[in-house]
């Protein structure tokens, strides 16, 4: 099994916030709300998931696609979790949507910077 390349941020946030977002997901399908925590699994760990794969892209277009996809997967995530805030019978989501939002901002500029050819600070 290949290891995770050393000191990337983004692969290490999404990879930490996946983990959290299986913990949430339990929570839920402990309180028997499962279609939400299904939804939430598949959403929230696709992040990670592409970020990982943009990591051995095939060409910069490649690289840029996946994280497009990551992108979109952010939305998706960011949905449910509105959602579970505005339920009042489920779990807090706070803390998973305050890790979330550095995420899309550093996605977002890597997808900026990759079109642009700039490097980012």
């Amino acid at each position: 099994m290949a290891a995770a390349p050393k000191d990337n941020l983004i692969v290490d946030l999404t990879l930490d916030f996946a983990v959290e977002f299986i913990l949430y997901a339990e929570a839920l399908e402990n309180q028997r709300k499962f279609v939400i925590a299904n939804q939430l699994l598949k959403s929230g760990s696709s992040i990670g998931s592409n970020v990982r794969e943009a990591q051995n892209a095939e060409s910069k277009a490649d690289f840029i696609h996946k994280f497009q996809i990551a992108a979109k997967e952010v939305e998706e995530t960011e949905y449910w979790l509105l959602l579970c805030q505005r339920v009042p019978s489920y779990p807090d989501p706070i803390h998973l949507q305050d890790k979330l939002k550095p995420i899309k901002r550093i996605i977002s500029k890597i997808i900026i910077s990759t079109k642009t050819g700039k490097k980012e600070n």
